[in-house]
Formats: C-alpha cells, sequence, structure tokens
C-alpha cells in the first residue's frame, strides 16, 4: 500500500510512499538495533566525523533540498532556506559538543564516603525513534536526530505524512556522506505508523505534533514504559511595555505571527499592548500587514497552509473572535482554500478560541491591558506553557521570569531557538523534556553512576556491623549536620 505526497502549491504529486505497517516498522526497529551497535562503538569522534560530513553533504546539495522542501510544505524559499540554516547550525553544535557534555567525567564523593572514587557519565539509549511534523521538516526533527545520533543513538524517523520526501531525502543524504543505513532508519505512512513506531521496541521517542496527537503518543509508549520527549503546541503571548520600541516590537510580531504563515508552535499569536501604546502598536502592526501577500508564486512572503483541514480551524477561530465582539483590522476570512490573507484581529474576548486555543495559521490577535501586571496575567491564562516574547527597555528579565513557558526572548522573538546551546521545550500542555543544547544531548541518553572503593574505611553496609560502630555513626551525625 503507497500513499502520494501532494504539493501545496498546485497539487502536484511531489512522490509516493509506502504505508508501513507494524511489521515494516518492527524490521525497521531491528535494522537500527544492529546498526546501533557499530554507531556506539565508533565514539564520539567517530561519530562527528560523520555527522560533519552529513551536514558538508547537505549544504552541498542545498537548493536541492529547498526545493523539496518548497513543494511539500508550500513555505516561500526563503523561509526554506533559513530552516535550513538553523538545522546546520544545531547539527554542527551536536556533533561538536557531544563528547564534553556526555563524556565520564569525575564527581566528588562526599566526606562520608572519601574512600570511593565517583563518577559519572551517559549512555545512549540504543534505538531512538523520532515523529516528526510537518510545518519545519527539517529544522525541527533536526532538533531530536542530530542529537540522538551525537549522543551514540541509532533512530527510525517517521517523518509527517505530508512531508515524506523531505524525511526521505535527509535520510539519503546522511547514507550518501558515509552514515550507514541501518543508523538512520526512517518509516512512512500515517497515525498507525506512528503508534507501530511507539510499540516496535524502541528504546525513547521523541515527539513533536499537537498536544491533542502527543498525548496518544504517551498513552502508547505507556504501555511499555518507553520514555518519551513532547514537544507539543503552544498559544505564545508577545508582552509590549509602555517603554518599549514600537517599531521594533511591531516588527517581531509581524515576523513571529505571519512567518511560515503561521505554522509555527512557537509563533506569536497574541499581543498584549500596554494601554499608553496600544494605539500606536496597533497602527504599526497594521502598516507591517497591509504590505504581506499570501499565494503560490515565489513573490508572495506567505504560501499555502500546508495541511488542508488546518484552514478549517483558522476560519473557525477568526468566526468564533469576530461573532464574540472581536474587530477585523486587517486581512479578510477567506471561506475557501488552503492560501489564506493575513489576519489582524483586535479587541477580541479572553475567552474567544482565537486567544485561548491555538490556531496554527496566519492570524494575530492585539489586545489592550492597563497595566504588565494584567499582560503577564492573560498570557500566563492559557493551558500551554511553550515561549513567548517582551518588549521592555526596563523591565523585560523582570517580566520574561514571570511569564510560563520553557522559552521567552526579551526585545526580539524566536531568538531562543537559534541558539543551540540552549534547550528547547515548554511545560503544561505544550509538553516536556528538552531538545536542543546539553539538555538535548542528555534527553537522549541515561545517566550511569559508578563508584569504585579506593581503600577500606569504617565500613557501614555489613550485617556484621557492631554497637560501637552504630555508636560511632550517632556522633557523625551529629557533628555534620547538628
Amino acid at each position: 500500500m503507497t500513499f502520494d505526497s501532494l504539493s501545496p502549491l498546485d497539487g502536484r504529486v511531489v512522490g509516493t510512499f509506502p504505508v508501513h505497517d507494524g511489521d515494516d516498522v518492527g524490521a525497521a526497529v531491528a535494522r537500527a538495533r544492529q546498526g546501533a551497535r557499530g554507531w556506539r562503538i565508533q565514539g564520539f569522534r567517530g561519530r562527528r566525523r560523520v555527522l560533519d560530513a552529513w551536514r558538508r553533504d547537505i549544504v552541498a546539495h542545498l537548493d536541492e533540498l529547498i526545493a523539496v522542501v518548497r513543494a511539500e510544505t508550500g513555505k516561500p524559499v526563503g523561509d526554506a532556506r533559513l530552516e535550513i540554516m538553523l538545522a546546520l547550525d544545531h547539527l554542527s553544535w551536536a556533533a561538536g559538543h557531544a563528547e564534553r557534555t556526555l563524556r565520564r567525567r569525575r564527581v566528588r564523593a562526599g566526606l562520608l564516603m572519601l574512600n570511593q572514587s565517583a563518577s559519572l557519565g551517559y549512555l545512549p539509549y540504543g534505538v531512538v525513534g523520532v515523529i516528526g511534523p510537518w510545518n519545519y521538516p527539517v529544522f525541527t526533527p533536526m532538533g531530536s536526530l542530530a542529537y540522538a545520533l551525537a549522543a551514540g543513538n541509532a533512530v527510525v524517523f517517521k517523518p509527517s505524512e505530508y512531508t515524506p520526501a523531505v524525511g526521505d531525502w535527509l535520510r539519503r543524504s546522511f547514507v550518501r556522506a558515509g552514515g550507514a543505513p541501518e543508523v538512520f532508519e526512517i518509516v512512512t505512512g500515517f497515525g498507525d505508523t506512528g503508534a507501530a513506531l511507539c510499540r516496535a521496541g524502541v528504546d525513547k521517542v521523541a515527539f513533536t505534533g499537537s498536544t491533542a496527537t502527543g498525548k496518544r503518543v504517551m498513552a502508547a509508549c505507556a504501555e511499555t514504559l518507553t520514555p518519551v520527549v513532547i514537544e507539543a503546541g503552544g498559544k505564545d503571548a508577545l508582552l509590549v511595555d509602555a517603554d518599549a520600541d514600537i517599531e521594533a516590537a511591531a516588527d517581531a510580531a509581524v515576523w513571529g505571527a505571519y512567518s511560515n504563515a503561521g505554522q509555527t508552535c512557537i509563533g506569536i499569536e497574541r499581543v498584549y499592548a500596554h494601554t499608553l501604546v496600544y494605539d500606536r502598536v496597533v497602527h504599526a502592526i497594521s502598516e507591517r500587514v497591509r504590505e504581506l501577500r499570501a499565494g503560490t508564486d515565489d513573490a508572495a512572503r506567505l504560501g499555502p497552509l500546508t495541511m488542508p483541514r488546518q484552514a478549517d480551524v483558522v476560519r473557525e477561530h477568526i468566526a468564533d473572535a469576530l461573532a464574540s465582539g472581536g474587530v477585523l483590522r486587517e486581512g479578510a476570512l477567506v471561506e475557501t482554500g488552503q492560501t489564506l490573507a493575513p489576519v489582524l484581529l483586535v479587541d477580541v474576548p479572553e475567552s474567544s478560541s482565537a486567544v485561548r486555543e491555538e490556531t496554527f495559521g496566519p492570524t494575530l490577535v492585539v489586545n489592550r491591558v492597563a497595566s504588565m501586571d494584567e499582560a503577564v496575567a492573560k498570557a500566563n491564562a492559557v493551558r500551554y506553557g511553550l515561549s513567548g516574547a517582551v518588549f521592555s527597555r526596563r523591565r523585560g528579565r523582570a517580566l520574561a521570569e514571570r511569564l510560563r513557558g520553557g522559552m521567552i526572548a526579551i526585545n526580539s522573538v524566536i531568538s531562543f531557538a537559534a541558539v543551540p546551546s540552549l534547550p528547547f521545550g515548554g511545560v503544561g500542555d505544550s509538553g516536556f523534556g528538552r531538545i536542543h543544547g546539553a539538555d538535548g544531548l542528555r534527553e537522549f541518553a541515561y545517566a550511569k553512576a559508578i563508584t569504585r572503593q579506593r581503600f577500606r574505611l569504617l565500613t557501614l553496609t555489613t550485617m556484621r556491623r557492631t554497637p560501637r560502630v552504630d555508636a560511632l555513626v550517632q556522633r557523625i551525625i551529629r557533628l555534620l549536620y547538628g
């Protein structure tokens, strides 16, 4: 059984791929299990050589990958290029920092165990299943693929059914660069294929996608106590303080809201502007929104939505915002199709789905607040906790600390995703666990502690312990901790 990957640009078939069933997935995991042994034996430096070669191969065939990303997602060429650049930076960082982050190191044993030598190291799980999204089909899964591989695992990658050609391209590039095929396996298909991967005996699953699907992944993995890292949705807010640089805040809001046609988990969907600058903020954003045009041609700044049914969600949220009293400041409600005009909504009630639920499309809600305390309270009032942004000259750090989320940018948006040393992830319905950075490397390895007795001292762990020793322990407790 096969399925076609259709381009949202023109409906053409980008490629035809197999629908892998449980047996196919199990076979892929078995092959990866064999590959994991040799991959681990290569050590950090051997793996780095392969990953560096993979990075160079991607660069050598950059235009080819850009074309595949554009064909399957519909995003503009410039956005595809930027996504790949960020992915390359993370691939380079993971390969270059794995050894110093995960290698075994000595730790202090403490006074009580001064006769013990203690060390801590991080070992690969073995085989990691990666379930990727369609909105950033290179950058987002690379946050799991690169870090899992650098940590010494083999991977089995299940790309989204909307972007299987991108996943297949990445795997072929890895093999072309000298990586063993069984170290990077790929399975394609729909939800059942992803569920089969969760149950196929992998040692960990890294999932990126909607909160609802993330819960189903967790439920499947719970059957075998397979650990998971979940990077789910968001409803991120940008706060504009009274002393903010209005023009910079407007630029950031428009980029955060409308880049990739709003299909960004860490994108900006809400703006809370202080009443003293609210009108200026709305005016500045409106000017910039009017400069944007959605289309399928090369000159369009926004492409079509990748997933057809997501357009219906966007339309529902816009309609609900207007029905509940919100005002359509810019754009129009497009009744059909996947190519949606950028929409700016103002004065939308906080109870509206456009404020509370992830829209994942080219919309932005800008609401007025009387104070930054009110802004923080409203920003934190949703069930998501992924990321956010603050524009303020004096109180940026203080406000950022109060926002609920795993990543906050001050006087910029989404900048944390481009810093490879920073962990990426959220709380609440945005998921848990981290990719990127040292935390991301450790996410794909388990801690292993080792002690070695260097010389005999007072032995407490014996059934022949005497009353005299117990009395000595009593004195030690009072001396050290009293």
